[in-house]
């Protein structure tokens, strides 16, 4: 198997590399690693789709294409942000990779505006009836507006306290990136069927639409972050409604 030499690994420290199909020079792979790494998958026997491309093609008689995209990166949680920024740049949906990069929430491909709200947190007071629902892993900042409200509507365990619920805030790491207003919830599984455990009777889905221009320039890209309790397991934060009559 090809690898590197003792004085090449010493100068490449930690390093970022992608695999390309050789015909159409199209990425299918990025990786991070330190020594020989990167060629650590031409002797990959797993079985998934990456593994599955290289021997589509050598079946063609080629070997992948293997770069090194950057290198000489002085630790590992560099080489992982700079790994964020390539799949992101690129696309998940176009490699083989199975997950997004390490942090890709924060540290991936993001707006101008969107960086500004996440570093300057602005805080808000909340006035109205409203649910906090914190997204993790279900988050990025490339969300498309559908896949944003399906992230957030359902499906979450909850009582009859969601019937006092006027808006829906979605936020991820304390910021409020979008305000629904709330027309009605629904047994999991009522309106869509691709999110959690259907079988609960405790879970629910609110169906809705996104809130006037009013709420939204009043909450989007505002910290909410002092409502929420750090650490908490619970997704779900209510704020000013459990007092509230139905």
């Amino acid at each position: 198997m090809q690898k590197f030499s003792k004085e090449v690994i010493n100068q490449l420290k930690h390093y970022v590399y992608i695999y390309s199909d050789p015909e159409t020079d199209d990425i299918f792979y990025v990786g991070k690693g330190v020594g020989n790494r990167v060629f650590s998958h031409l002797t990959d026997n797993e079985d998934v789709e990456k593994s599955r491309m290289i021997k589509r093609i050598r079946d063609r008689g080629q070997e992948p294409k293997i770069e090194i995209l950057i290198h000489g990166l002085e630790d590992d949680h560099t080489a992982l942000k700079v790994e964020a920024s390539v799949i992101d740049l690129i696309g998940k949906e176009k490699l083989t990779n199975r997950v997004r990069g390490f942090q890709s929430g924060v540290f991936g491909r993001v707006s101008v505006n969107q960086l500004i709200s996440h570093y300057d947190r602005e805080h808000v007071i909340i006035d109205e009836s409203v649910m906090l629902i914190r997204l993790t892993k279900a988050f990025r900042y490339d969300l498309t507006d559908i896949e944003l409200y399906d992230a957030v509507r359902g499906v979450w365990r909850i009582g009859d306290n969601r019937e006092k619920v006027d808006y829906a805030f979605a936020v991820f790491d304390g910021i409020v990136h979008e305000v629904y207003k709330v027309e009605g919830w629904f047994k999991a599984g009522s309106t869509f069927n691709t999110r959690g455990r259907l079988d609960n009777d405790s879970r629910w889905e609110f169906v809705g639409h996104i809130a006037e221009d009013t709420m939204r320039s009043k909450y989007l890209r505002k910290s909410v972050e002092h409502y929420l309790t750090r650490g908490a397991q619970n997704p779900i934060k209510y704020v000013n409604v459990l007092n509230k009559s139905v």
